[in-house]
């Protein structure tokens, strides 16, 4: 075993152990907090198969931005907890079968494409990024834009599903603000201009005090 073997199998260990935590945590910070650990697990373990730049998406993307956020909207949300594990023992058996049939799936298209046909190493002067980006743009094009319109649908359905309206709010009509006419809006008035008359200087009292 040389010392790549040894920082893979490293890096797995951690990734299972704290994949398994954040799936176990009673603590909503800790758990997204694990999910962080097991992201930049990965992160190394890309790196350690040349791909740099997956890496670096992984760790600028999902950890700077994706999980920093989720780290301060569970912090900030007070969720109950009780009620959170009412229902976990009764939905665990069908969580479990999805879970398996999940697994079998990708174990049967990994094992099809990637375990049975060696992988062609690319030329000295290509870069694996420019590689992915041909792969997305001509083999794996239409998954990468299915994809793209699922993540669009999700993201349209959390915001649709977490508007509850405004309140007190003052609604307009777009089509009589389309019909509106400057006559409408704004009124010229013309007032005479008024001239100050110069005041007249008091008149001293005449008379001894």
């Amino acid at each position: 075993m040389n010392f790549t073997d040894f920082v893979f199998f490293v890096l797995a260990a951690i990734l299972i152990i704290a994949a398994l935590r954040v799936i176990t945590a009673r603590n909503p910070v800790h758990a997204v907090l694990n999910l962080i650990l097991a992201l930049f697990s990965a992160g190394g373990i890309w790196i350690l198969l040349e791909a740099e730049f997956l890496a670096m998406v992984l760790v600028m993307v999902y950890i700077g931005a994706v999980m920093v956020l989720f780290l301060f909207v569970v912090m900030m949300l007070d969720i109950d907890q009780d009620r959170l594990r009412q229902g976990f023992w009764r939905y665990l058996p069908l969580g479990v079968v999805m879970g398996f049939i999940i697994v079998l799936e990708l174990g049967l298209v990994l094992s099809n494409r990637y375990f049975l046909e060696m992988p062609v190493a690319p030329a000295p002067d290509i870069s694996n990024t420019r590689l992915l980006g041909a792969l997305l743009a001509s083999e794996y094009v239409y998954p990468f834009e299915l994809a793209a319109v699922v993540l669009l649908v999700a993201l349209v359905g959390a915001v649709v599903l977490t508007f509850r309206g405004r309140k007190n709010g003052h609604h307009g009509d777009p089509a009589a603000q389309i019909r509106v006419r400057a006559a409408d809006r704004l009124r010229i008035v013309q007032m005479p201009v008024e001239k100050d008359e110069p005041a007249e200087p008091q008149k001293e009292e005449q008379g001894a005090c």
